[in-house]
Order: C-alpha cells, then structure tokens, then sequence
C-alpha cells in the first residue's frame, strides 16, 4: 500500500489541538481519515451498484451471440428459400408465356 505524503500541512491550530479533540468520541477515528473512510464508502457503494449492472453481462452476451446465429441462419435459409421460389415462379411465368404464344399463333394459323 502506498504512504500518501501530503502536499501541505494540516493548518496550525489542527497541529496544535489534543487527540481528544481530533478524534470521535464514538469510534475513536480521526475526524480526518473519517472523512476519507466515508468518502471511501460512498465510492464503493457506487461501485458495487455498477458490478449489480454488469453482473451476468458474459451471459447475456452469450445469449445474444447464440441468437444472432440462429437468427443468421434462418436469414440465410430464407434466402435460399427465397432463390428457390423465385426460380420457380420464373420458370411458371415463362411457361405460361410460351402457353399464351402457342395460342396465339394456333389462332393466326387458323
């Protein structure tokens, strides 16, 4: 752990008061590193309620990963699905082309 060296001196009249009056009567702490504990608190609660959000984050993400796969592939089999009605469709459109041809030439030979 690292010795904070401070850059200025505490002010005179705090050099100059007892212990007794620099620390709480309840705890026995300084009034200075007492700040710093609370401080120190107030930072870890943050903290902690920052982990409660991230927590399960790798499973989630997890989740989604496997989802955006399935996901991927039903696109792709919709894909190739799709290919394959379009090739029918065509290969109908033209049949019925050629049908319409077929009649319409019957009828001018006739």
């Amino acid at each position: 752990m690292d010795h904070h060296i401070p850059m200025h001196a505490l002010p005179e009249e705090i050099q100059k008061m007892s212990p007794e009056e620099k620390v709480c009567k309840y705890c026995g702490v300084s009034y200075l590193i007492l700040h710093e504990f609370k401080a120190m608190e107030e930072k870890v609660k943050a903290m902690e309620k920052e982990m409660k959000f991230y927590q399960g984050s790798v499973d989630r993400e997890k989740r989604l990963q496997e989802k955006l796969q399935s996901l991927s592939q039903d696109f792709e089999q919709y894909k190739i699905d799709n290919e394959s009605k379009t090739e029918r469709l065509s290969l109908l459109f033209f049949s019925v082309i050629y049908l319409v041809e077929r009649k319409v030439q019957e009828r001018n030979r006739l």
